[in-house]
């Protein structure tokens, strides 16, 4: 039975496709993993792939996601899967989405996924009621293939979910792992913005037991009142599968009043909050 609890990517025994229940979605996703080496360009201290790795994907068999792709919308929409396989809450489809073990980005092919992702809906009649997104980290917005399948995926009615956890150099380096300023990732969030609707999805924990500091979480509210105007809102979340990371044990979801603390904070500067502790 899946649950939001247990995203393994190997749950279909496919090597692309894979079902999990999204709280955020609030449904079955059908996820997309296009780096199935467990290799990422940044090292998230929250991240649940194993073995991550440093860099991108091998080469993508197109032809091959496209036939797991179609196999899974089979069983889903004409089989008993979800019957079989997802609580009653979650008996529905809900998306596609571009995931998985790393920067899925990265693959020099995603642009070309895309195009084939939205045939295979379109042959089975669901690109009106299945989203495509793409959860990304935005850092290769500067690739002109990157910016072609975000278009496509806005023009195909999609959206992106787009990665600020922290807004300050320290910060983003202490979660995310990677030397960035905040200037950049507004700079690549509001070229995103323009291709395709764009949410804001921050991991929102503490470590070691503490809250985020107040300059952290006044840079956090200073660079979403700045672009409030170009995105849908946030995703606020919480931890909810473990970390596999060297530093996972630092890690912890803060307390309900602490979580909706800041959700409220974020809310009450007229940005829209979809708040899963």
């Amino acid at each position: 039975m899946l649950t939001i609890n247990d995203h393994s990517r190997e749950s279909a025994g496919m090597t692309y496709v894979y079902p999990v229940v999204s709280r955020r979605a609030g449904g079955v996703s059908v996820g997309i993993n296009l780096n199935v080496n467990n290799a990422c360009n940044w090292a998230c201290v929250y991240c649940q792939v194993p073995n991550l790795t440093r860099g991108g994907p091998p080469p993508i068999n197109l032809e091959l996601l496209e036939i797991e792709l179609r196999r899974f919308l089979h069983d889903a929409t004409d089989g008993d899967f979800l019957l079989r396989n997802a609580p009653p809450k979650a008996r529905r489809l809900v998306d596609v989405a571009f995931s998985g073990n790393g920067e899925p980005t990265s693959a020099p092919e995603f642009a070309e996924a895309v195009e084939r992702v939205g045939g295979v809906l379109l042959e089975f009649g669901l690109l009106e009621s299945v989203k495509i997104r793409l959860i990304t980290n935005g850092s290769l917005m500067h690739r002109p293939l990157v910016r072609q399948g975000i278009a496509r995926i806005g023009a195909l009615g999609g959206e992106v979910w787009f990665k600020i956890d922290r807004a300050t150099a320290d910060g983003i380096e202490c979660v995310n792992g990677v030397r960035l300023t905040p200037e950049k990732i507004r700079e690549s969030l509001l070229l995103c913005a323009e291709l395709a609707p764009t949410w804001v999805q921050t991991c929102y924990f503490a470590i070691d037991g503490e809250v985020a500091s107040e300059t952290e979480q006044s840079a956090y509210l200073e660079l979403i009142e700045s672009v409030k105007e170009k995105i849908k809102g946030v995703h606020l979340y919480g931890l909810a599968r473990p970390s596999l990371q060297p530093d996972a044990s630092r890690l912890s979801n803060l307390s309900q009043e602490n979580f909706q603390r800041f959700a409220k904070r974020v809310s009450s500067q007229g940005t829209e909050v979809v708040a899963n502790p």
